[in-house]
C-alpha cells in the first residue's frame, strides 16, 4: 500500500472553517487589545509599531473601560480560535476618536487576524455589526482609515462614504 501526501492549500482549509459569531463582552478585553493592535495601519515599507502603541490615550480609548450596556460588537471564531472582531463605541465632542462625526454615531474598529484575511470574514463581520447597530437604534456608523490601507476600498464597497479627508486619512460614514 502506498501513501499519498496531499498538499491542501491554506485557502481551501480556511474556506471550510466553521466560522461562528457572537457578541463581544468585557471578558473579551485581551482579544480586543490584540485586534486594536492589528487595526493600526502600518504604511508599506515601515516596520510594525511596538505593541505599546495601543497604550497611547488616543488609541487605548477604543477599548479601555468597555461597558457591555453601551459598547457593542461582534467577535468571530472557529471552534476555540478567535479570528477577528468589529466593535463600536460612542465618543464625545470633548473626547473624539479619529473617525468622530457626532456624539450619536458609533465609531467602529475592525480587524481580522492576518492569516484569515481575504476569506470573507471581514464582510460577514461588517454585515452582522451593521445589523446590530440598526437593532440598537443607530442611524449611522463612522470610522477612520488611512487611504493607503487596503481596508479603504473594502469600506467603500460596504457603502461607507468619505465625509472628511485629512493628511491622507478619511473619515467615513455609512447611513443605516
Amino acid at each position: 500500500m502506498h501513501r499519498v501526501n496531499l498538499f491542501i492549500p491554506d485557502s481551501i482549509i480556511k474556506s471550510v472553517l466553521e466560522i461562528q459569531f457572537r457578541e463581544i463582552n468585557a471578558a473579551d478585553y485581551p482579544f480586543l487589545r490584540e485586534m486594536l493592535y492589528q487595526a493600526v495601519f502600518v504604511p508599506p515599507g515601515h516596520e510594525p509599531y511596538d505593541k505599546s502603541i495601543i497604550d497611547l490615550p488616543e488609541i487605548s480609548k477604543y477599548i479601555e473601560g468597555w461597558n457591555d450596556s453601551r459598547d457593542f460588537g461582534i467577535l468571530c471564531y472557529n471552534q476555540e480560535e478567535q479570528l477577528g472582531a468589529i466593535w463600536g463605541r460612542l465618543f464625545t465632542i470633548h473626547n473624539k476618536g479619529y473617525g468622530f462625526v457626532d456624539a450619536e454615531t458609533p465609531e467602529l474598529t475592525m480587524a481580522v487576524i492576518s492569516d484569515f484575511r481575504n476569506h470573507g470574514i471581514g464582510t460577514r463581520l461588517m454585515q452582522r455589526f451593521l445589523q446590530q447597530a440598526r437593532k440598537k437604534g443607530y442611524h449611522s456608523v463612522s470610522l477612520s482609515v488611512d487611504m493607503r490601507n487596503r481596508a479603504f476600498d473594502f469600506y467603500k464597497r460596504m457603502g461607507f462614504i468619505i465625509v472628511e479627508e485629512t493628511n491622507g486619512s478619511a473619515t467615513m460614514k455609512k447611513q443605516l
